[in-house]
């Protein structure tokens, strides 16, 4: 019986090569050493479709005042079903005697991506902390223009496998221009809460909730940057 690679002809000397059966055991043993690449692939795909749907569920608690508890419970749901799936991928990889891309990219992005949804949901979490039950405008505009990025990235992630540049590139150059709008409109919002707010709690609560919106922003464009350098390493 044939083997897809040379090192593996050591089969036919085992004991008892003969047996078919002895062989075909071996080959499946193998086999499951070396997953396909549509594994790694799809558990991303998976794992941007979490965040996605982490990101809507957060435009949905601020843009619903009313049901804000209820969307905060949707997202820490989400947010442990992204820290299983990451979990399930750093296995794979841990098992994996060869992979489909270098395996510090593999885990780069997985973990670029459990950031993300990390983020996102430290927002919703802090908001009931702190016991801030209206959100504000710059706050509706961040969560958007988080949702933005992570439509992109869902997008973007299942054109890795194809490794082309310049099918990449233009998903990585939206997302960051979404970080750069979402920059502006943190350091416009701090501004203006340094300017008018006359009570310092409020002020170190609304602070703490711009920063981790922006570092969700940052996150998705971390994101960004290694699916394009993970096409530029193998197109």
């Amino acid at each position: 019986m044939p083997f897809p690679f040379p090192w593996m002809d050591f089969l036919s000397s085992t004991p008892n090569s003969g047996s078919p059966k002895t062989v075909i055991s071996g080959y499946t043993m193998f086999n499951k050493l070396i997953p396909t690449n549509k594994q790694f692939f799809e558990l991303f795909e998976k794992s941007s479709a979490l965040l996605e749907q982490g990101a809507e569920t957060l435009v949905q608690a601020v843009g619903n005042p009313d049901r804000f508890h209820e969307y905060a419970l949707k997202l820490e749901r989400l947010e442990h079903d992204g820290d299983s799936l990451t979990h399930e991928i750093l296995i794979l990889l841990d098992k994996s005697f060869i992979t489909p891309i270098d395996r510090e990219d593999i885990y780069e992005l997985v973990q670029a991506l459990d950031d993300c949804l990390d983020a996102i949901e430290s927002v919703t979490e802090r908001m009931q902390l702190y016991r801030l039950s209206v959100p504000t405008e710059p706050m509706k505009q961040l969560a958007s223009l988080i949702r933005q990025q992570t439509i992109q990235i869902h997008v973007m992630l299942p054109l890795i496998p194809g490794f082309k540049y310049e099918r990449v590139i233009p998903y990585c150059k939206e997302i960051n221009r979404l970080e750069n709008v979402a920059d502006k409109v943190a350091r416009d919002a701090l501004g203006e809460l340094f300017l008018g707010a006359t009570d310092p709690i409020q002020v170190m609560k609304w602070k703490d909730i711009y920063e981790y919106l922006e570092m969700a922003t940052d996150k998705c464009e971390d994101v960004a940057g290694i699916v394009e350098r993970i096409v530029l390493k193998h197109g």
